[in-house]
C-alpha cells in the first residue's frame, strides 16, 4: 500500500444539502472497483492514476488531532471520492480506526460504498448510533448481476449488495439505495426502476435515493466513451449526438421513469427525497409531501 502526503482528512463541504454532511472525509486516494461511469475520475478532482488506491500517509493521527479541535460535533462523510471500502482495507483497517474516532469524539457518520466489508464494522456503527446519527448508503445502479459486471467490473454483485444492507438494517442501523448513476440506453429501464425499488424493502432499506442521468465531463467522458466502445458498440456515438458536451446526460425517459419511481417508492413505504431521508436519520420530521405517500 502506497502512502501519499496529506495535511488535513476532515474538509467543511460548501453546503450540507448532500445527505446532510457536516463534514466529508476521504482516507483514500483513487479507486479499484473500475466503474465506468465514475464521475471522480475527471480532471478537477486532481487524482492522477485513479483507478490505483493510495492510503494517506498518517491518516488516523491527523484525523485524531482535527476531531479533537472542532467545536461543532456534526456527521461525516465517508467515501463519497473513493470507496472507503477498498480491497486493501481488510488489512489496513485505516477505516475501521476512523469509526472508532468518530464514536470516541461523538460525531455521527454518513457512509458511502459498494462493499459488503462494511458488515466488519457494524460493531462500531451501532456504537456510534447509539450518541449520534448514522446513515449508510450502499451504491447499486442496476439490479442485474450480469450488467453489473460489465459496469463496475471489480465490484461485489447487487444481489451481495442488497444482502449487505439486510444485515446493516437487521443490525438496526439506518440504511439505503444510493441509485446513482442511471446510465442512458443501459440501465433506464422500467424493470430495473422497479426491480431496484422492490429488493430495497425487501432487504429493509429506509430509503432510495436516485440520480436519473449520468454526469460527464474532461477525462472521464473520454474514460466513459472507451468503454462503451469495448461494451456496447454505436452507444457512444448516440451518446456523442444527444449530449454533446454537456456536464448532466439526463436519460431520455426521465420523466416518466421518476414519477414510477415514485410510485413504486409508495407502494413500498421507501422514502426517496434528500430533505426526507436527512430528516429521519437525523429523527426530525420528514415533510408532508412524502407523508402523502404513507
Amino acid at each position: 500500500m502506497e502512502l501519499v502526503p496529506a495535511k488535513t482528512i476532515l474538509s467543511k463541504p460548501k453546503d450540507d444539502s448532500w445527505f446532510g454532511n457536516d463534514y466529508n472525509m476521504n482516507l483514500y486516494r483513487g479507486c479499484c472497483h473500475g466503474c465506468i461511469y465514475c464521475d471522480s475520475r475527471s480532471e478537477c478532482y486532481h487524482v492522477d492514476d485513479f483507478d490505483r488506491v493510495r492510503l494517506k500517509r498518517g491518516a488516523l493521527a491527523i484525523l485524531e488531532r482535527e476531531l479533537a479541535s472542532k467545536r461543532k460535533k456534526g456527521v461525516v462523510g465517508v467515501g463519497a471520492m473513493s470507496d472507503t471500502y477498498n480491497p486493501f482495507e481488510r488489512e489496513v483497517q485505516a477505516t475501521r480506526g476512523a469509526l472508532a474516532l468518530l464514536g470516541r469524539f461523538g460525531f455521527g457518520v454518513a457512509l458511502d460504498t459498494k462493499s459488503p466489508l462494511v458488515l466488519r464494522d457494524i460493531d462500531l456503527i451501532q456504537r456510534i448510533a447509539h450518541k449520534a446519527s448514522v446513515n449508510i448508503k450502499i451504491t447499486i445502479t442496476t439490479a442485474d448481476d450480469a450488467l453489473s459486471k460489465i459496469i463496475e467490473p471489480h465490484v461485489c454483485p447487487p444481489s451481495e449488495r442488497f444482502r449487505a444492507i439486510r444485515e446493516l438494517s437487521a443490525a438496526g442501523i439506518f440504511t439505503g439505495v444510493l441509485m446513482a448513476p442511471m446510465l442512458p440506453y443501459i440501465t433506464d429501464t422500467e424493470e430495473n426502476v422497479k426491480k431496484m425499488v422492490r429488493l430495497a424493502h425487501e432487504n429493509g432499506a429506509r430509503f432510495i435515493f436516485p440520480m436519473f442521468g449520468v454526469t460527464l465531463r474532461q477525462n472521464q467522458r473520454d474514460y466513459y466513451y472507451r468503454k462503451l466502445d469495448e461494451h456496447f458498440p454505436g452507444l457512444a456515438l448516440k451518446y456523442r449526438n444527444v449530449y454533446r458536451s454537456n456536464y448532466y446526460c439526463a436519460s431520455p425517459r426521465s420523466r416518466q421513469l421518476r414519477a414510477l419511481f415514485q410510485k413504486e417508492c409508495g407502494k413500498y413505504h421507501l422514502l426517496y427525497r434528500m430533505q426526507d431521508i436527512v430528516a429521519a436519520y437525523k429523527k426530525k420530521e420528514p415533510s408532508m409531501e412524502q407523508m402523502t405517500f404513507f
